[in-house]
């Protein structure tokens, strides 16, 4: 296995996600695709290793050559340009809204 495939085993097992589900995420039509990349026998298209950078939440400097520190990304729930996800999808805006009212003490 190549220090690629490695790392991106280790972060799918981190997340205790199923190969389907990252291939899913990232668009494949087969899981098999997928599995190659962590067996080390293929690798993705940059187009494809972008995507599965955004699903867990790392640089692709990192996937490719593991130099990045995996640093939480901080951002405020206030903040309009930014696009909040959970498990790869998007947060709707009404969910965004609830979250906001918890962390208020129930307040609107």
């Amino acid at each position: 296995m190549s220090e690629f495939s490695t790392r991106l085993t280790d972060l799918r097992e981190n997340k205790g996600w199923s190969k389907t589900y990252v291939a899913k995420a990232v668009g494949l039509k087969s899981m098999q695709t997928y599995a190659n990349w962590e067996y080390g026998r293929t690798e993705p298209d940059f187009e494809t290793l972008t995507k599965i950078a955004k699903l867990f939440n790392v640089s692709t400097d990192y996937l490719l050559s593991g130099n990045k520190d995996k640093q939480p990304k901080e951002a405020d729930l206030a903040d309009k340009e930014t696009i909040f996800t959970y498990e790869g999808k998007e947060i709707p805006p009404e969910d965004l809204e609830y979250m906001k009212r918890i962390l208020r003490g129930g307040k609107p």
